[in-house]
């Protein structure tokens, strides 16, 4: 099997690239690669034209039928119809052509974070070009600041350091090396002498000769991912999907069904039955639901970024609601992303980092800032991660580290390199010998001490002592502590070239420093919550098994009992897709993955049927992000590339905010609940009237009538409906996940009976209008003031039947039937609007209405009453008969 580039020698390599590690490739040679290569980028992501996605908006069966409705509309002479279909449907396609438009923004991210320029040796000089005119074969020069311009097999370090957070999840850089490595299988953050386009150099210098160039690299493997990801259909869309499927083959059979028994039973032209048809058609279709829902969706947003939630997909308000996984990167997410000092050990004992600072730790703190490369630039800590932690440190303890650093200026150094895993500091002291500091990892500097400091002494280490600093290390780290011990020596006279055999010795030991990336203060409590709300959350991560499980414990996400509940990327490799959908609910945390990991992860839980959401803030977290059924990128740490993958921004990065977008769309989706029973038991009653009326050789209500009630009447109170306050209880429910609809929790039964109810109400006012007319003498006046009387009765209706809506068991009186000003001053605005188009002189015509006098009103406002009243004892009985709540 041939080997991969970390296991190969920097040789081998070179040889198989035709390039040369001191010369470089030459000009030609260069020139040739790039035609065979092409250029150093990532490709874009694979657009559509404007144009296009506004055609594809009308391949919606539903909107193909409102469009077929307003042809015919058109054809027939009735104008007013067809514009008002047409403006709904046009409306609703640039409302999705601007949603599309935003979805393509990630792959594009990744190619503006591409290094601008890089250094490289060509025809044995070195020039900077830029990198997208990189080859495989070049070889790179990088020191710290520098953007890794392609994919590198180093191939000679020096202290090199690399920063791969975004590409690996690891909170900390990684030192490279030059060394070949032996392992088959080693994740993305354990190949050390290899660096990946796009990461940061943060310490030292190296050269690397390009293994990989655009499409080719890792980031171009995520770039790959990105554009191929199947982007799951969320909960909200499959319901109103089916929804709008279901309601759409009735209507047509119901028309059908109408013309013929028209065409066959009675004396009717097919002109007059097709316009019949069509009333039935646009009676039957909910046309403000589109309108609705986003509406709805839109107003829980700008609720959502009041929280510090930014919605850039609005399906993902609702689909926040029936989350029943949240997968969670741990660095930036979960944890600060910014080591920490967490506990200091002096004179044999461990302290808290907020204990105060005895003798032997006011010296161990003056090491800790002196053998520091860090540097402050706009009172801004600048530099390795482990180190600012330090210095902060000392910040944190208000000591002054200007006087420190004048009075024991560096004169000299050993800079840390990963062999021996030291780092040596010489400083100049007045009037004392030199002061020799030594920091690195606790087993390596102990053996090369003479002597411990304790209170204020220096006694000879004894085995005993250096077993209990080792005992106290292995305790330290196996709390994921990153651990670091710190020495001095004092010397008068300096030798004349400073190595580590001549001072790195006879060393006085004075302490250690446990280290950590912190997990987020509030996170544990919204941990806590999301448990009780019925939602496991996962942390999947780039960092070390030990890390990850002692963070996870910190947080509540695994306890004590949970040892099994953690899998690592290499132990994941092993298992087929088949026996670990079978077992992926036993894993609580996932360490040392991959980002092809992170989106296998969220497939098999989809594969269970669970909604996942997906947090993170790395371009390794944006295929995941892209894949999950709502991708959470942070927005301060986060990289453009996740935000560009992700439905939701949180602008805080903090995990809480998820918990209360959780509970916002919990509450988005019973109001919408709410608004489609109040739409579908509408558009029921007016169907059963037209229905019934065709069958009975009535006339009947014109399509300009169902389009006023459907686009007005019904419209406002069901939007007003979307801003109804959340119902109490709501985060103690288990997630509704994806089997649940918009017809569940007893909706469907409701939208039958209140449905038959309005058609019953209507048709009977009808039948007084006929039966008992008010212009006797005239019988086309008659019919035509029976038909107003219908056209406003089913208006009015459902406005008082917009009350009974507010809950599908609880009385009016326990809601609260003025409690939401907006849904009041809906109705009013509803009410006025059907009102003008009886009463302001020349609507008349334009509606097909008449005037009615005070005992036609009496009778039509008795038929709302009466309306609330039924579905209000209906309701009573429910309760006290089922127990409903």
């Amino acid at each position: 099997m041939e080997k991969k580039a970390y296991q190969k020698t920097s040789e081998e390599v070179i040889q198989e690239l035709a390039s040369n590690a001191q010369r470089g490739l030459s000009n030609a040679e260069v020139q040739a690669r790039l035609t065979k290569y092409g250029a150093n980028v990532i490709e874009e992501a694979k657009q559509t034209t404007l144009l296009q996605k506004f055609i594809n908006q009308f391949k919606d069966l539903m909107i193909g039928v409102l469009l077929v409705a307003a042809v015919i509309a058109a054809a027939t002479g009735e104008i007013v119809d067809a514009i008002i279909i047409l403006m709904v449907v046009v409306l609703n396609a640039i409302f999705g052509v601007f949603q599309e438009a935003k979805a393509e923004e990630a792959i594009n991210a990744l190619k503006e974070m591409a290094a601008p320029n890089a250094n490289v040796i060509r025809e044995g000089n070195i020039k900077s070009v830029k990198a997208d005119e990189l080859v495989p074969g070049d070889v790179i020069l990088m020191e710290a600041g520098d953007i890794v311009p392609a994919d590198l097999r180093l191939i000679e370090t020096a202290s090199l350091k690399i920063e791969e957070a975004a590409l690996t999840g690891e909170s900390v850089p990684v030192d490279k090396i030059a060394e070949n490595l032996t392992d088959e299988n080693l994740p993305l953050g354990d190949r050390k002498n290899l660096g990946y386009m796009n990461s940061n150099v943060t310490y030292g210098r190296g050269r690397g000769i390009v293994i990989g160039t655009g499409m080719q690299t890792e980031v171009g493997r995520i770039a790959n991912m990105l554009e191929n990801a199947e982007k799951s259909e969320t909960p909200l869309q499959t319901n109103l999907r089916q929804l709008g499927k279901a309601l759409t083959i009735l209507i047509l059979i119901i028309a059908v069904v109408v013309f013929a028994i028209g065409m066959l039973g009675r004396d009717e032209s097919w002109v007059d039955m097709l316009l019949t048809a069509i009333s039935l058609a646009v009676a039957a279709i909910p046309e403000g639901l589109p309108a609705i829902v986003t509406i709805t969706l839109a107003l829980g947003t700008t609720r959502m970024a009041k929280k510090h939630a930014l919605m850039r997909k609005l399906p993902a308000v609702e689909t926040l609601g029936s989350t029943e996984i949240i997968g969670s990167d741990k660095t930036g997410t979960l944890t600060q992303n910014k080591m920490t000092v967490e506990k200091f050990y002096v004179d044999q004992k461990l302290y808290n980092s907020s204990d105060d600072l005895n003798q032997s730790g006011q010296l161990l703190a003056d090491i800790l800032a002196l053998n520091n490369d860090t540097k402050e630039i706009d009172n801004e800590l600048v530099g390795d991660p482990t180190e600012t932690a330090l210095i902060q440190f000392n910040r944190d303890k208000g000591r002054n580290l200007v006087q420190l650093f004048s009075a024991k200026p560096r004169i000299d150094e050993i800079p840390f390199d990963s062999e021996r895993k030291l780092m040596t500091t010489v400083h100049q002291v007045e009037h004392e010998d030199n002061l020799i500091t030594v920091k690195g990892a606790p087993d390596q500097l102990l053996e090369r001490v003479a002597k411990v400091l304790i209170d204020g002494e220096e006694v000879v280490l004894t085995s005993a002592i250096k077993e209990q600093i080792l005992a106290t290390n292995h305790d330290m780290a196996t709390q994921a502590l990153r651990v670091l011990a710190f020495a001095y020596r004092k010397m008068a006279q300096m030798p004349a070239s400073l190595t580590s055999e001549d001072v790195e010795n006879d060393l006085v030991f004075v302490g250690l420093i446990g280290m950590i990336d912190p997990e987020r203060p509030e996170v544990a409590g919204a941990i806590a919550e999301a448990k009780t709300a019925g939602i496991k959350t996962l942390m999947i991560t780039g960092d070390h098994r030990d890390t990850a499980s002692a963070i996870a414990k910190r947080l509540g996400i695994l306890d004590d009992s949970q040892k099994d509940a953690v899998i690592t990327g290499a132990q994941l490799d092993e298992l087929s897709d088949e026996v670990f959908n079978q077992k992926v609910d036993q894993y609580s945390v996932y360490a040392r993955v991959a980002p092809e990991h992170k989106v296998r992860i969220v497939k098999a839980w989809q594969s269970r049927g669970k909604v996942v959401a997906m947090t993170g803030d790395g371009v390794n977290d944006a295929p995941a992000l892209k894949t999950a059924d709502i991708g959470v990128a942070m927005g301060i740490t986060g990289t453009e590339v996740s935000k560009g993958a992700s439905d939701m921004v949180l602008a805080d990065d903090n995990f809480a905010t998820i918990v209360d977008a959780v509970h916002e769309g919990r509450k988005v989706f019973t109001n919408i609940q709410k608004a489609i029973q109040y739409l579908l038991s509408a558009n029921l009653g007016e169907v059963l009237t037209l229905f019934i009326m065709t069958l009975m050789g009535w006339s009947i209500l014109a399509p300009v009538h169902i389009l006023w009630i459907n686009l007005i009447t019904d419209t406002f109170p069901a939007i007003a409906l979307g801003v109804e306050p959340g119902e109490p209880g709501i985060m103690n429910r288990k997630p509704r996940g994806r089997k649940s609809t918009f017809l569940s929790h007893g909706v469907k039964s409701a939208i039958i009976y209140q449905g038959i109810l309005e058609g019953v109400l209507t048709l009977g006012v009808y039948w007084i209008g006929i039966n008992y007319p008010v212009h006797a003498n005239d019988a086309a006046l008659a019919h035509a003031d029976a038909l107003t009387m219908a056209f406003v009765t089913l208006g009015l209706i459902q406005l008082f039947h917009a009350f009974s809506t507010k809950s599908v068991y609880q009385s009016i009186f326990t809601v609260g039937a003025f409690k939401n000003k907006a849904f009041n001053w809906a109705i009013l605005l509803a009410a006025v609007l059907l009102g003008i188009t009886i009463f302001v002189p020349g609507l008349n015509g334009l509606f097909h209405v008449t005037p009615l006098d005070w005992h036609q009103w009496l009778t039509v406002l008795g038929a709302g009453v009466l309306m609330v009243t039924i579905v209000e004892i209906v309701k009573l009985v429910q309760r006290r008969m089922f127990n409903k709540i």
